[in-house]
Protein backbone atom coordinates (compact mmCIF):
# COMPACT_ATOMS: atom_id res chain seq x y z
CA UNK A 1 0.00 0.00 0.00
CA UNK A 2 2.56 2.56 0.67
CA UNK A 3 4.41 2.20 -2.87
CA UNK A 4 1.11 2.64 -3.94
CA UNK A 5 0.94 6.08 -2.75
CA UNK A 6 5.07 6.73 -3.67
CA UNK A 7 4.06 5.58 -7.35
CA UNK A 8 1.27 8.66 -7.27
CA UNK A 9 4.23 10.98 -6.46
CA UNK A 10 3.79 14.11 -4.96
CA UNK A 11 0.48 16.08 -5.06
CA UNK A 12 -1.73 18.67 -3.99
CA UNK A 13 -5.01 17.27 -2.40
CA UNK A 14 -8.47 18.96 -4.26
CA UNK A 15 -10.45 17.56 -1.22
CA UNK A 16 -9.99 17.99 2.76
CA UNK A 17 -8.48 14.77 3.67
CA UNK A 18 -6.94 16.04 6.51
CA UNK A 19 -10.01 14.56 9.30
CA UNK A 20 -10.51 11.55 7.61
CA UNK A 21 -7.23 10.19 7.70
CA UNK A 22 -6.89 11.26 11.41
CA UNK A 23 -9.92 9.84 12.53
CA UNK A 24 -9.10 6.61 10.54
CA UNK A 25 -5.07 6.23 11.25
CA UNK A 26 -6.76 6.89 15.34
CA UNK A 27 -9.19 4.14 14.71
CA UNK A 28 -6.12 1.63 13.39
CA UNK A 29 -4.37 2.65 17.08
CA UNK A 30 -6.62 2.29 19.08
CA UNK A 31 -7.24 -1.68 16.87
CA UNK A 32 -3.51 -1.72 16.72
CA UNK A 33 -3.84 -1.81 21.41
CA UNK A 34 -5.70 -5.50 20.87
CA UNK A 35 -4.72 -6.70 17.55
CA UNK A 36 -1.55 -7.93 16.40
CA UNK A 37 -1.18 -7.63 12.48
CA UNK A 38 -4.15 -8.54 10.64
CA UNK A 39 -3.18 -4.67 9.16
CA UNK A 40 -4.55 -5.55 5.33
CA UNK A 41 -8.42 -6.75 7.40
CA UNK A 42 -8.29 -3.23 9.25
CA UNK A 43 -7.60 -1.59 6.39
CA UNK A 44 -10.85 -3.09 4.02
CA UNK A 45 -13.05 -3.47 6.91
CA UNK A 46 -12.53 0.41 7.30
CA UNK A 47 -12.78 0.63 3.68
CA UNK A 48 -15.99 -1.08 3.32
CA UNK A 49 -17.03 1.20 6.56
CA UNK A 50 -16.91 4.31 3.84
CA UNK A 51 -17.98 2.53 1.19
CA UNK A 52 -21.13 1.87 3.16
CA UNK A 53 -20.94 -2.12 2.72
CA UNK A 54 -20.81 -5.56 4.49
CA UNK A 55 -18.12 -7.88 5.56
CA UNK A 56 -17.73 -11.12 5.08
CA UNK A 57 -14.39 -13.08 7.41
CA UNK A 58 -13.64 -16.44 6.76
CA UNK A 59 -10.60 -18.39 8.62
CA UNK A 60 -10.20 -21.07 11.09
CA UNK A 61 -10.78 -20.94 14.48
CA UNK A 62 -8.57 -19.12 16.80
CA UNK A 63 -7.43 -16.03 14.00
CA UNK A 64 -9.47 -13.44 15.38
CA UNK A 65 -12.41 -13.12 13.47
CA UNK A 66 -14.79 -11.92 16.00
CA UNK A 67 -12.38 -10.17 18.46
CA UNK A 68 -11.56 -8.15 14.99
CA UNK A 69 -15.59 -7.72 14.56
CA UNK A 70 -15.58 -6.48 18.36
CA UNK A 71 -12.75 -4.32 17.84
CA UNK A 72 -14.48 -2.54 14.75
CA UNK A 73 -17.72 -1.95 16.89
CA UNK A 74 -15.48 -0.40 19.66
CA UNK A 75 -13.48 2.37 17.91
CA UNK A 76 -17.52 2.99 16.48
CA UNK A 77 -19.25 5.35 18.85
CA UNK A 78 -22.72 3.97 17.62
CA UNK A 79 -24.70 0.67 18.62
CA UNK A 80 -23.25 -2.98 18.34
CA UNK A 81 -24.81 -5.99 18.63
CA UNK A 82 -23.95 -9.65 18.16
CA UNK A 83 -26.23 -12.75 17.13
CA UNK A 84 -24.68 -16.13 17.08
CA UNK A 85 -26.51 -17.77 14.88
CA UNK A 86 -27.26 -21.57 14.97
CA UNK A 87 -29.05 -24.58 13.19
CA UNK A 88 -32.10 -23.71 15.23
CA UNK A 89 -32.18 -20.11 14.81
CA UNK A 90 -35.57 -18.85 13.51
CA UNK A 91 -35.77 -15.66 11.47
CA UNK A 92 -38.21 -14.19 14.07
CA UNK A 93 -34.86 -14.50 16.42
CA UNK A 94 -33.24 -12.23 14.21
CA UNK A 95 -35.83 -9.58 12.72
CA UNK A 96 -37.75 -9.48 15.61
CA UNK A 97 -41.84 -10.04 16.56
CA UNK A 98 -45.25 -8.84 17.17
CA UNK A 99 -46.13 -9.31 20.35
CA UNK A 100 -50.40 -8.81 21.50
CA UNK A 101 -50.58 -5.98 23.90
CA UNK A 102 -53.30 -7.17 26.22
CA UNK A 103 -53.38 -2.81 27.63
CA UNK A 104 -53.23 -1.39 24.26
CA UNK A 105 -55.37 -4.52 22.62
CA UNK A 106 -53.00 -4.39 20.05
CA UNK A 107 -50.03 -5.86 18.43
CA UNK A 108 -46.43 -4.08 19.34
CA UNK A 109 -43.29 -4.86 17.28
CA UNK A 110 -40.36 -6.20 19.46
CA UNK A 111 -37.12 -5.32 17.12
CA UNK A 112 -34.57 -7.96 16.91
CA UNK A 113 -30.77 -7.83 16.98
CA UNK A 114 -30.44 -6.87 13.60
CA UNK A 115 -31.84 -3.31 14.38
CA UNK A 116 -28.32 -1.61 15.54
CA UNK A 117 -25.40 -0.19 13.58
CA UNK A 118 -22.76 -2.51 13.79
CA UNK A 119 -24.30 -6.18 13.90
CA UNK A 120 -21.37 -9.25 14.27
CA UNK A 121 -23.30 -12.09 13.11
CA UNK A 122 -20.95 -15.41 14.12
CA UNK A 123 -20.77 -18.60 12.34
CA UNK A 124 -23.37 -17.28 9.68
CA UNK A 125 -23.32 -20.51 8.28
CA UNK A 126 -24.77 -22.66 10.96
CA UNK A 127 -28.17 -21.06 10.57
CA UNK A 128 -30.62 -23.04 8.18
CA UNK A 129 -31.52 -21.30 4.70
CA UNK A 130 -34.84 -19.38 6.09
CA UNK A 131 -32.83 -17.93 8.54
CA UNK A 132 -30.13 -16.60 6.37
CA UNK A 133 -32.81 -15.14 3.62
CA UNK A 134 -33.87 -12.88 6.22
CA UNK A 135 -31.22 -10.93 5.93
CA UNK A 136 -31.54 -10.26 2.17
CA UNK A 137 -33.97 -7.26 2.48
CA UNK A 138 -31.75 -5.79 5.63
CA UNK A 139 -28.63 -5.81 3.95
CA UNK A 140 -29.86 -4.72 0.67
CA UNK A 141 -31.90 -2.31 1.38
CA UNK A 142 -31.18 -0.99 5.03
CA UNK A 143 -35.14 -1.99 6.10
CA UNK A 144 -36.85 -4.97 7.24
CA UNK A 145 -40.43 -5.46 6.69
CA UNK A 146 -42.76 -7.34 9.01
CA UNK A 147 -46.59 -8.49 9.01
CA UNK A 148 -46.76 -5.49 6.39
CA UNK A 149 -45.21 -2.66 8.19
CA UNK A 150 -41.43 -1.26 6.98
CA UNK A 151 -38.53 -0.27 10.06
CA UNK A 152 -35.27 1.42 8.50
CA UNK A 153 -32.20 0.87 9.97
CA UNK A 154 -29.99 3.75 11.71
CA UNK A 155 -27.25 4.64 9.83
CA UNK A 156 -24.46 3.60 9.72
CA UNK A 157 -25.57 0.01 8.77
CA UNK A 158 -22.56 -2.47 8.83
CA UNK A 159 -22.99 -6.08 9.32
CA UNK A 160 -19.69 -8.16 9.60
CA UNK A 161 -20.32 -12.23 9.73
CA UNK A 162 -17.69 -14.60 10.63
CA UNK A 163 -17.32 -18.13 9.37
CA UNK A 164 -15.31 -21.28 9.20
CA UNK A 165 -14.42 -22.63 5.74
CA UNK A 166 -12.99 -25.75 6.70
CA UNK A 167 -15.55 -26.93 9.06
CA UNK A 168 -18.61 -28.67 7.07
CA UNK A 169 -20.75 -30.54 9.85
CA UNK A 170 -23.62 -28.82 11.23
CA UNK A 171 -23.33 -25.58 8.66
CA UNK A 172 -25.67 -24.27 5.76
CA UNK A 173 -23.74 -23.13 2.15
CA UNK A 174 -24.62 -19.61 1.87
CA UNK A 175 -26.90 -18.85 -1.06
CA UNK A 176 -24.78 -17.15 -3.94
CA UNK A 177 -27.94 -13.73 -3.34
CA UNK A 178 -26.75 -13.94 0.20
CA UNK A 179 -22.63 -13.49 -0.63
CA UNK A 180 -23.54 -10.97 -3.42
CA UNK A 181 -24.76 -8.78 -0.79
CA UNK A 182 -21.63 -8.32 0.91
CA UNK A 183 -18.71 -5.92 -0.15
CA UNK A 184 -16.25 -7.78 0.47
CA UNK A 185 -15.05 -11.18 1.41
CA UNK A 186 -11.83 -11.18 3.41
CA UNK A 187 -9.47 -14.19 4.04
CA UNK A 188 -8.33 -14.45 7.54
CA UNK A 189 -5.19 -16.19 7.87
CA UNK A 190 -2.70 -17.04 10.40
CA UNK A 191 -0.43 -14.84 11.78
CA UNK A 192 3.13 -14.66 10.95
CA UNK A 193 5.68 -16.14 13.22
CA UNK A 194 7.19 -13.33 14.48
CA UNK A 195 2.83 -11.76 15.20
CA UNK A 196 3.02 -15.27 16.83
CA UNK A 197 5.73 -14.46 19.16
CA UNK A 198 4.46 -11.02 19.52
CA UNK A 199 1.01 -13.07 20.56
CA UNK A 200 2.52 -14.77 23.28
CA UNK A 201 5.07 -12.71 24.90
CA UNK A 202 1.99 -10.29 24.77
CA UNK A 203 -0.05 -12.93 26.82
CA UNK A 204 3.24 -14.10 29.05
CA UNK A 205 3.98 -11.04 29.99
CA UNK A 206 0.05 -9.67 31.18
CA UNK A 207 0.84 -6.86 28.11
CA UNK A 208 -2.29 -8.23 26.67
CA UNK A 209 -5.61 -5.94 26.46
CA UNK A 210 -8.35 -8.33 27.34
CA UNK A 211 -11.02 -5.72 28.56
CA UNK A 212 -12.20 -4.14 25.13
CA UNK A 213 -13.46 -1.11 27.28
CA UNK A 214 -10.24 0.21 27.19
CA UNK A 215 -10.74 0.90 23.67
CA UNK A 216 -11.80 4.28 22.77
CA UNK A 217 -14.50 5.42 20.67
CA UNK A 218 -13.56 7.55 17.51
CA UNK A 219 -15.62 7.81 15.28
CA UNK A 220 -19.17 8.90 15.65
CA UNK A 221 -22.25 8.30 13.10
CA UNK A 222 -22.40 12.04 12.30
CA UNK A 223 -18.75 11.79 11.24
CA UNK A 224 -19.29 8.74 9.48
CA UNK A 225 -21.45 10.39 7.27
CA UNK A 226 -19.40 13.29 6.55
CA UNK A 227 -16.74 10.77 5.65
CA UNK A 228 -19.04 9.06 3.36
CA UNK A 229 -20.00 12.26 1.78
CA UNK A 230 -16.52 13.22 1.53
CA UNK A 231 -16.00 9.22 -0.45
CA UNK A 232 -18.34 10.30 -3.08
CA UNK A 233 -16.49 13.13 -4.59
CA UNK A 234 -13.12 11.13 -4.91
CA UNK A 235 -12.30 11.11 -8.79
CA UNK A 236 -12.38 8.44 -10.97
CA UNK A 237 -11.24 8.91 -14.98
CA UNK A 238 -13.78 7.53 -17.61
CA UNK A 239 -10.84 5.34 -18.34
CA UNK A 240 -10.72 3.61 -15.06
CA UNK A 241 -14.44 2.80 -15.34
CA UNK A 242 -14.22 1.20 -17.98
CA UNK A 243 -11.10 -0.62 -16.58
CA UNK A 244 -13.52 -1.69 -13.89
CA UNK A 245 -15.78 -2.85 -16.24
CA UNK A 246 -13.55 -4.83 -18.43
CA UNK A 247 -12.61 -6.68 -15.04
CA UNK A 248 -15.91 -8.04 -14.22
CA UNK A 249 -17.25 -8.50 -18.00
CA UNK A 250 -14.05 -10.87 -17.98
CA UNK A 251 -15.32 -13.02 -15.67
CA UNK A 252 -18.52 -13.61 -17.17
CA UNK A 253 -16.64 -15.61 -20.42
CA UNK A 254 -13.38 -17.00 -18.44
CA UNK A 255 -12.97 -20.91 -19.16
CA UNK A 256 -12.68 -21.53 -15.35
CA UNK A 257 -15.67 -19.86 -13.99
CA UNK A 258 -19.13 -21.54 -14.27
CA UNK A 259 -20.95 -18.54 -12.89
CA UNK A 260 -19.37 -14.41 -12.87
CA UNK A 261 -19.37 -11.12 -11.12
CA UNK A 262 -22.99 -9.00 -11.27
CA UNK A 263 -22.91 -5.82 -12.41
CA UNK A 264 -23.11 -5.26 -8.33
CA UNK A 265 -19.59 -6.66 -8.28
CA UNK A 266 -19.20 -3.03 -10.79
CA UNK A 267 -20.64 -0.63 -8.52
CA UNK A 268 -18.77 -2.54 -5.30
CA UNK A 269 -14.73 -2.38 -6.97
CA UNK A 270 -16.10 1.52 -8.18
CA UNK A 271 -17.09 2.52 -4.31
CA UNK A 272 -14.52 0.83 -2.73
CA UNK A 273 -11.63 1.84 -4.57
CA UNK A 274 -12.69 5.33 -4.17
CA UNK A 275 -13.02 4.62 -0.36
CA UNK A 276 -9.09 3.18 -0.23
CA UNK A 277 -8.33 5.89 -2.09
CA UNK A 278 -9.39 8.54 0.54
CA UNK A 279 -7.55 5.92 3.05
CA UNK A 280 -4.70 6.91 1.29
CA UNK A 281 -5.13 10.30 1.51
CA UNK A 282 -5.79 10.34 -2.32
CA UNK A 283 -8.48 12.23 -4.04
CA UNK A 284 -8.63 10.09 -6.82
CA UNK A 285 -8.14 6.64 -8.10
CA UNK A 286 -5.75 4.66 -9.02
CA UNK A 287 -5.38 1.46 -11.45
CA UNK A 288 -3.90 0.55 -8.11
CA UNK A 289 -6.93 1.39 -5.87
CA UNK A 290 -9.08 -0.93 -8.52
CA UNK A 291 -6.59 -4.03 -8.44
CA UNK A 292 -6.36 -4.14 -4.48
CA UNK A 293 -10.21 -3.95 -4.26
CA UNK A 294 -10.51 -6.71 -6.60
CA UNK A 295 -10.29 -9.72 -5.19
CA UNK A 296 -12.05 -8.88 -2.01
CA UNK A 297 -15.28 -7.65 -4.27
CA UNK A 298 -15.03 -10.82 -6.65
CA UNK A 299 -13.84 -14.35 -5.01
CA UNK A 300 -17.54 -14.84 -3.46
CA UNK A 301 -19.07 -13.95 -6.44
CA UNK A 302 -17.57 -15.83 -8.91
CA UNK A 303 -17.90 -19.96 -8.88
CA UNK A 304 -15.46 -22.26 -10.60
CA UNK A 305 -16.41 -25.18 -13.03
CA UNK A 306 -15.96 -28.43 -11.53
CA UNK A 307 -12.70 -29.02 -13.87
CA UNK A 308 -11.01 -26.21 -12.08
CA UNK A 309 -11.75 -26.98 -8.88
CA UNK A 310 -9.90 -30.76 -9.08
CA UNK A 311 -7.36 -29.19 -10.78
CA UNK A 312 -7.16 -27.05 -7.73
CA UNK A 313 -7.46 -23.50 -8.66
CA UNK A 314 -8.62 -20.32 -6.77
CA UNK A 315 -10.93 -17.93 -7.64
CA UNK A 316 -7.94 -15.55 -6.14
CA UNK A 317 -6.25 -16.74 -8.58
CA UNK A 318 -8.71 -16.70 -11.70
CA UNK A 319 -9.17 -13.06 -10.41
CA UNK A 320 -5.46 -12.26 -10.52
CA UNK A 321 -5.12 -13.67 -14.23
CA UNK A 322 -8.14 -11.52 -15.08
CA UNK A 323 -6.77 -8.22 -13.67
CA UNK A 324 -3.07 -8.91 -15.20
CA UNK A 325 -4.88 -9.76 -18.63
CA UNK A 326 -6.09 -6.54 -19.39
CA UNK A 327 -4.28 -3.56 -20.09
CA UNK A 328 -4.37 -1.21 -17.38
CA UNK A 329 -5.03 2.58 -18.46
CA UNK A 330 -1.82 5.19 -18.30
Amino acid sequence: MDEQVEQTGSFESRIDLGPLQKALADAKSEIGKVLVGQHETVDLLLTALLANGHILLEGVPGVAKTLTAKLMARVLEIDFSRIQFTPDLMPSDVLGTSVFNQKKADFEFHAGPIFSNVVLIDEINRAPAKTQAALFEVMEERQVTVDGETYKMKEPYLVIATQNPIEQEGTYRLPEAQLDRFLFKLNVDYPSLDEEISIITNHHEQKAVTDLSQIKSVLTAKSIAGFKEVVQTIHVEEALRKYIAAIVHQTRSHGSLYLGASPRASVAILNSSKAFAALQGRDFVTPEDIKYVAKPVIRHRVILTPESEMEGITTDEVVEEIVNSIEVPR
